[in-house]
């Protein structure tokens, strides 16, 4: 059984890409092919971008410990604000972003200090977030949706890449991949590190670009690779870095694992949660201006239940709930786990309750795997 445990671990993320092939292989069956068509695996890409930029912050702030209930209403609030920039005041695009941006980084940090520096708990400060940043779009947005927003908002959440540059992209993160496979293999060589035999690591490469090439072309096939999704694959990049390859990803690392030992070797605890907090408020920026581009309209319910989709796409993706394990990558994968089943039960015309009931229960079973593989392990 320990061993069982030991090598699901190791291949979780493995486990769940052949969910999503099982998954995808399922619609695509009782669909009669319609839910692997370019057109909606566009639409597929684009749904899921708003969930995935959100859950990039929340896996930093699981990963610390923590827990934010706000992200919902703050995605809305943020949202609300560009689409009144945009339409009431008529903004430049550039400065609603920037100010968008400026309000959901302030009341990250706010959301932070509360929890680091005042001591509530974050689940605390996310319900009160919750019902305060929900009045408040109400009150921004009059209750009424505020639309339509300008071309160049529309843009942003339904704008494509055009099929040259999306093949480009794709050779790009191709070369990108075989260089940091080169470099991983020079340092553990230099290192003394057991280094993987070649014919393995040219296996990896191989499954990469055959991914990349799937989905570049199948994208290509319709519009191209949409902007939203551009954005996403640009976050997984950066916080990727963040989380492997800085001193600030590492404490965070740290912090979640064990406070107090991290407190004790100077780390400032405190300081690192701020902001992860401040980054999450930012990521929230920017999915509430995709969400208001993607419906071309300001919506007070927008951002309804959106904390408890990124919170189950991070544990699905294997971030632990008790903090100090998980990657951003995996909760992307999540996000695209739980946006594959709303668009397919969508398409079956699966009835709201029994999606609710489905996405509550892979939650649930999510949650009861990592308590399982982690019993006996901390």
């Amino acid at each position: 059984m320990n061993k069982f445990k030991q090598l699901f671990t190791q291949y979780k993320i493995l486990a769940l890409l052949i969910a999503i092939a099982i998954i995808w292989t399922f619609f695509s069956l009782k669909t009669e092919g319609g839910f692997i068509s370019p057109r909606n695996l566009s639409n597929l890409m684009r749904q899921m971008a708003v969930t995935g930029v959100v859950a990039c912050g929340m896996a930093f702030v699981i990963i610390a410990g923590e827990i934010d209930l706000s992200v919902g209403s703050l995605l809305g609030l943020l949202g609300g604000i560009a689409a009144v920039l945009d339409v009431t005041h008529h903004l430049p695009l550039p400065a609603t972003v920037a100010v968008v941006l400026a309000c959901g980084l302030a009341l990250g940090l706010f959301n932070g200090y509360l929890t680091a520096y005042k001591g509530i708990p974050s689940f605390i400060v996310g319900l009160g977030g919750m019902l305060a940043y929900r009045g408040i779009v109400l009150g921004v947005t009059g209750g009424v949706t505020v639309a339509p927003v300008s071309e160049g908002m529309v843009q942003l959440g339904q704008g494509y890449l055009s099929p040259q540059l999306g093949v480009a992209l794709g050779f790009g993160l191709f070369a990108l991949a075989a260089v940091l496979t080169w470099r991983q293999r020079v340092n553990l060589g230099r290192h003394g590190l057991p280094v993987p035999a070649p014919w393995r690591d040219g296996v990896r490469l191989a499954a990469i670009g055959a991914v990349l090439f799937a989905f570049v072309r199948t994208l290509n096939s319709y519009e191209g690779i949409p902007l939203p999704v551009l954005l996403l694959l640009a976050l997984l990049g950066v916080f990727s870095y963040v989380a492997t390859q800085t001193v600030f990803g590492r404490r965070v690392y740290a912090v979640g694992s064990n406070m107090e030992a991290t407190r004790l070797s100077g780390v400032n605890v405190q300081a690192v949660k701020l902001w992860i907090f401040g980054i999450m408020g930012v990521m929230c920026a920017l999915a509430g201006l995709i969400n208001t581009a993607r419906l071309a309209a300001g919506s007070p319910s927008a951002g309804t239940s959106g904390e408890l989709d990124a919170i189950a796409a991070c544990f699905i993706g294997g971030t632990s709930m008790r903090g100090g394990s998980g990657t951003v990558y995996g909760a992307l994968i999540g996000a695209l786990v739980m946006a594959s089943l709303d668009n397919g039960m969508s398409m079956l015309d699966v009835d709201t309750y029994w999606q609710m009931i489905v996405k509550g229960c892979i939650l649930t079973l999510a949650v009861w795997v990592d308590v399982a593989t982690r019993s006996g392990r901390r």
